[in-house]
């Protein structure tokens, strides 16, 4: 029998306040879809850290005929000069995995595919190309002894460190993750603040009955319950509404489409499916926190 009223309770609520509860689901929805998405985020960097860095090469650029430092003040590099820098990079192995040498054609080519929807594609010409030695090492953080033993020589105009900057790019990204993060604790302080709200409001438009079971002995947890299972129901199913856009957005924007055409390791719906319970436990005791310090202040049982 008190199950039975506690449920039938738990229905009125949820009946007179509709439009507060679907408010909540909607905050609760949006909060942890942002929450998720940049715990994801996270883990997509560490996972393009661990491709990159594995592939993240040295670029020696070899002086040309408008190189203007001092290295090069003796024009464009020599064919023995060019012999004497793949012979020191032989000498550094296994430091150093795999040289490979790139022509002024290769590097006009390769300019061509990464800049195809640019303009100034037309306004670069082959021998504007410096050629360059791609230096993969097999620990990249010693860069420094590349660098070293490179920078300034005869012939050469710079050394670059693709680490350097991919370093950029992943701080980006990280941002960009830390905002998602931000913003969904932003969203949460609204979650909190509206279940507060619709508790307040639920609490003083069934001030009546509350009182009535007051008088007949009923305990402070069977006045409460109702208000804290409305509450949680409405965040429950917030939580099951963003762990479904999280995985629609995985499922087809991740796996189904930049997974197809870009080589490297994404996220994929399994990590959406690990941080499933942590979300929806972490929406529930929320949800039964705030109402509970609530029903504390407001609800005097």
């Amino acid at each position: 029998m008190r199950l039975q009223f506690i449920l039938s309770e738990i229905w009125i609520g949820l009946r007179r306040n509709m439009s507060m509860a679907v408010s909540v689901v909607l905050v609760t929805m949006v909060s942890l879809f942002f929450l998720g998405f940049g715990l994801l985020a996270r883990s997509q960097v560490d996972t393009m850290k661990d491709y990159w860095y594995d592939r993240v090469q040295v670029s020696i650029f070899l002086c040309t005929n408008n190189s203007d430092t001092s290295s090069c003040a003796a024009g464009p590099v020599t064919d023995e000069q060019r012999q004497q820098i793949k012979s020191q990079l032989d000498e550094m192995r296994p430091l150093v995995k795999e040289v490979f040498h790139e022509s002024p054609q290769e590097a006009y080519q390769r300019f061509k595919v990464q800049f195809k929807n640019s303009p100034i594609v037309d306004n670069v010409k082959p021998d504007q190309m410096p050629e360059s030695y791609r230096v993969r090492l097999s620990d990249p953080s010693k860069y420094a002894v590349i660098s070293s033993s490179f920078q300034g020589a005869p012939g050469v105009e710079q050394v670059q460190d693709q680490r350097a900057l991919l370093d950029k790019f992943f701080t980006a990204l990280n941002i960009m993750s830390l905002c998602a993060v931000g913003l969904s604790g932003a969203m949460v302080l609204c979650a909190i603040l509206l279940m507060v709200t619709t508790i307040r409001q639920t609490a003083f438009s069934r001030r009546r009955e509350t009182g009535i079971m007051r008088l007949v002995g009923a305990s402070a947890f069977v006045i409460q319950l109702p208000f804290i299972m409305e509450t949680v129901i409405a965040t429950l199913v917030g939580c099951a509404l963003a762990v479904g856009l999280l995985w629609a957005t995985v499922h087809y924007g991740v796996t189904g489409f930049l997974a197809t055409i870009l080589p490297i390791g994404f996220v994929g719906v399994g990590d959406v499916w690990a941080m499933t319970p942590w979300l929806v436990g972490s929406g529930a005791a929320l949800a039964m926190v705030t109402s509970w310090f609530t029903l504390r202040r407001y609800l005097r049982v």
